[in-house]
């Protein structure tokens, strides 16, 4: 409740103030928490005490948010893009009861979705009939899911404490570059979006900006349509914003070839969810735009580590935040401090113990954190989506005809495969049995490129394991020029 503690107080004290801007819409303080507060009403009166939110970008995602707040509800954001299978899985494990939505069309198929009972902040409110309920950490308010280094996407439940306090200390942190309007550029149900901008703007006394995807420029996991987004920010001319590095990536090659400048209202752009190199934030800062890298995980509330004026050094993650610790543990990077309280399929969790990351890092002298890469085989795209490899690999290999198959996409904007096929083979053959795995796959999974091997990879010439798994780092190193060319020659 210590968000909506200090949007009262903000309330009693300004209520006047423009809070949040949506396309069609404004709310004051004063308005914003009078609307959250009549959601939240409507919401006890049901008795719903876990809740799903499919919805585009807009105000009212942001308004029930609040109200699941204000009413103590567990909230389950849902990402528009979830595959049929995961959302399904989602709706089941998750335990809830209701979902609100503005695309009902993509839940009518799914048995345990009944009919719209109602309309509420714009959108309907489905009744979901789960085949059991889901047993939930105590003090979970909000069930943030990861796109899944698999198909099946995993719950993490975290408090509202954790949540506050990662964006309590982002907004002290914030405060001297005096942002005061922040554009939400990225989908509200990544909680990046949430924590670090949404709430951290608003304990600040600043205004949020939620324009809708399609403004943004924005389709599935990685669609993006660069001079709209350009067109967006321009319109809005915020002091903040939160990029993906592809989106950076993209603004840079749209200045470059379209002489795009970014507006000069912009102090502070955070970059996040993937590898970033020193080179491209310093293009960034040549032209405008004030780009500083940071580091979390939805575990840790989103983030831990955050580069800042002041203390900046291009080519780490910045150092730790306040609220939390980081120490490296034969080569892993490790936090200790406010996070989550279990997964859904787990009771592991609890703030006294050491986080394991995954990540490979070092912390240097000045106790900036460095992040060399992962300890196990799990791309992270560009666009910050979690893939596996071997669950891509796997889809392919059902069809004969490959023999091996190598999937890359790490800091890029979409996987594309390394094959070799059965000889013989037409490329028209593996096009086709592409398309099939596609459709089968959500879009940030699915292979958009591919290029042939020369000849099958074996142990002999270094490319294999003994047992026959592939050696990643060295075939990055031996195709480089081809995995390149996948991806219009640009290396990452």
């Amino acid at each position: 409740m210590q968000l909506i503690e200090q949007i009262r107080q903000q309330a009693a004290n300004h209520p006047e103030q423009l809070a949040l801007r949506g396309e069609e819409c404004t709310f004051s303080y004063g308005q914003l928490l009078a609307a959250a507060e009549e959601i939240a009403e409507d919401l006890q009166a049901r008795d719903i005490r876990v809740l799903g939110l499919y919805a585009d970008n807009g105000p009212n995602w942001l308004l029930v948010d609040l109200a699941c707040q204000i009413a103590q509800i567990t909230l389950v954001p849902l990402p528009v893009f979830f595959s049929q299978q995961q959302l399904t899985h989602t709706l089941r494990v998750s335990g809830m009861q209701a979902l609100l939505s503005d695309s009902c069309e993509r839940f009518t198929a799914l048995e345990m979705v009944g009919q719209a009972r109602a309309e509420l902040a714009g959108m309907a409110l489905i009744d979901i009939y789960a085949e059991a309920t889901a047993a939930l950490p105590e003090h979970t308010a909000k069930i943030t899911f990861t796109s899944g280094s698999t198909g099946t996407p995993r719950g993490v439940c975290l408090s509202a404490r954790t949540q506050f306090t990662t964006a309590n200390v982002l907004a002290r942190q914030l405060q001297p570059q005096g942002n005061r309007v922040h554009l939400c550029l990225l989908p509200l149900a990544t909680l990046l979006e949430n924590v670090a901008g949404a709430y951290s703007s608003w304990l600040r006394g600043g205004e949020v900006v939620v324009p809708t995807t399609a403004r943004l420029g924005l389709s599935g996991s990685s669609g993006l349509d660069v001079a709209q987004l350009a067109s967006c920010i321009d319109e809005y001319r915020p002091h903040s914003v939160i990029l993906l590095p592809q989106m950076l990536k993209a603004l840079l090659e749209h200045s470059e070839h379209n002489g795009w400048q970014p507006p000069s209202s912009l102090r502070f752009v955070a970059v996040g969810g993937g590898k970033v190199s020193d080179r491209l934030l310093l293009q960034a800062r040549s032209i405008g735009l004030p780009v500083y890298e940071g580091y979390g995980l939805s575990e840790c509330g989103s983030v831990v580590a955050l580069n800042v004026p002041g203390a900046d050094r291009p080519g780490s993650v910045g150092r730790p935040l306040s609220h939390c610790d980081i120490a490296i543990r034969d080569g892993e990077v490790m936090v200790r401090g406010p996070r989550y309280l279990g997964y859904l399929d787990s009771a592991e969790g609890g703030e006294s113990q050491w986080l394991a990351t995954g990540d490979l890092g070092e912390l240097d002298a000045e106790g900036f954190l460095h992040i060399i890469g992962r300890r196990k085989n799990i791309l992270i795209s560009a666009f910050g989506r979690n893939i596996s490899p071997e669950w891509i690999e796997s889809e392919v290999l059902l069809e004969p005809i490959v023999q091996q198959c190598v999937v890359v996409g790490d800091a890029r904007p979409h996987c594309a495969a390394l094959i070799f096929a059965r000889p013989g083979s037409s490329r028209e053959q593996l096009d086709s049995w592409l398309q099939a795995v596609n459709r089968k796959l959500p879009d940030y999974a699915q292979v958009r490129t591919w290029t042939a091997l020369p000849a099958p990879l074996t142990f002999a010439d270094g490319l294999l394991t003994a047992n026959g798994r592939p050696r990643r780092d060295r075939i990055a190193a031996q195709f480089q020029n081809s995995i390149d060319s996948l991806y219009g020659g640009i290396s990452s």
